[in-house]
């Protein structure tokens, strides 16, 4: 929960989950994520739900390997999974493409 409340950016929900919801999202959803760590520490997980990637590597971890590791490894599990990704976070649409997606649809809205 710490880790995706400290990661609001870029997200579609901006607002702090809060720890009951955490848990019942955890409770229905857990089996669908994988958490990574450095020792004992989660430094970013991944998950797909209907076959849409959810990814998120904390700040002292990005730009080191682990959300492509992420998405790679959530591929190897889910090889129809998709990315849904908004168009002004440039830095998640990198790291989708270093892994060998295609930018493929856009959604306008007024």
């Amino acid at each position: 929960m710490e880790l995706r409340n400290g990661l609001r950016e870029g997200f579609v929900c901006q607002s702090l989950i809060e720890k009951e919801d955490h848990y019942k999202y955890m409770e229905k959803y857990s089996d669908h994520y994988y958490i990574c760590l450095e020792g004992e520490t989660p430094v970013g997980w991944v998950g797909s739900i209907d076959q849409d990637i959810r990814v998120a590597t904390h700040p002292d971890h990005q730009k080191k390997g682990v959300g492509k590791f992420l998405i790679n490894e959530v591929m190897v599990r889910h090889p129809d999974a998709f990315a849904k990704v908004k168009l002004d976070n440039e830095a998640i649409l990198r790291l989708f493409e270093s892994c060998g997606f295609k930018r493929k649809f856009y959604i306008l809205e007024k």
